[in-house]
């Protein structure tokens, strides 16, 4: 279903976002008082305060077939009874509110603990080794596909948008010339641990299924490898935990280096989309884009 689905160029700044959400909320017969706003990153995520329900607001109308796939690998880990999290299903998804795919999921109540790095590696291990269904067609990962829509459009200094484009071109120029010996499967596609939650019943869920797609699990592990070994985000035993739940280490791969910096590029990219926002994320916006331009340089980024 679309409601007013022109495009626009406004982008989802968060008060563009509380518009389309509270409208895909009258056209899906729910009530958005007393909503609110939990992140706004690559979608803005709100929780409803009638019914425990979150509402996921994408950027703009290029994101509807990520739209799709997060519903269908939702039914699909549903079917399979793999900790994942759970789209309403009486509920036509994806909604089109002025050209932004939303869709609705079941709110995960928090438990009183965080997921651990083991924890994140034994749900890899699982999914990677499922099968996908007839019927679920995934694309591949696409470590590029974003990047200039990103870049283009991000409230940025000219010089910046120069200096990416040609660290685009640079890194397609690596990952073409990359080699994997892995059999492709599932792979969730920016897989962090903060893309785990632990319900108030203790369950670890697997959430945000936008980058799923069917490719080398490599492009899972790189994530963590990259926040352990670039940027030390976790302590040498968090990361051994993860390693040794997973049964593998990318640090040792041929190809690590490039997955690295494809990684370290798309955290700078997703966070310039939100440098108005506010302080703290310019301010860090600043930090990623001087470390990117020398590479043999310590990476003392924040997580955001």
């Amino acid at each position: 279903m679309a409601v007013d689905a022109a495009r626009s160029d406004e982008g989802l700044t968060s008060a563009r976002a509380v518009r389309v959400m509270s409208t895909a909320c009258r056209v899906a017969g729910l009530d958005d008082r007393g909503a609110e706003l939990i992140r706004l990153g690559e979608n803005a995520l709100f929780r409803l305060g009638s019914v425990p329900v979150v509402v996921r607001v994408a950027r703009g109308e290029e994101y509807l077939p990520k739209a799709r796939t997060e519903v269908g690998v939702s039914r699909w880990l549903a079917t399979e009874g793999f900790p994942g999290a759970r789209i309403v299903e009486d509920l036509e998804q994806p909604l089109m509110i002025e050209s932004h795919p939303v869709t609705f999921w079941h709110l995960i109540v928090e438990g009183e603990r965080k997921a651990t790095y083991g924890e994140l590696g034994g749900v890899l291990r699982d999914l990677h080794s499922m099968t996908l269904p007839a019927g679920l067609e995934l694309p591949s990962f696409d470590p590029f596909g974003k990047q200039e829509l990103r870049i283009s459009r991000a409230a940025i200094s000219e010089d910046d948008r120069v200096f990416l484009r040609k660290r685009w071109r640079e890194l397609r120029d690596q990952f073409g010339a990359l080699r994997f010996e892995t059999a492709k499967g599932p792979v969730h596609g920016d897989a962090h641990v903060q893309n785990l939650m632990v319900n108030n019943r203790g369950e670890v869920v697997l959430i945000d299924f936008e980058a799923f797609c069917f490719d080398h699990p490599e492009w899972d592990l790189m994530v963590t490898a990259t926040e352990h070994h670039s940027l030390g985000w976790q302590t040498d035993e968090q990361y051994a935990d993860f390693v040794r739940a997973y049964g593998r280490d990318l640090y040792y791969w041929h190809g690590y280096d490039t997955l690295r910096r494809l990684q370290e590029f798309g955290m700078t990219t997703w966070l310039m989309q939100n440098v108005q926002e506010d302080q703290e994320t310019a301010d860090e916006y600043r930090r990623r884009i001087a470390a990117l331009r020398n590479d043999d340089a310590p990476r003392d980024w924040r997580p955001r």
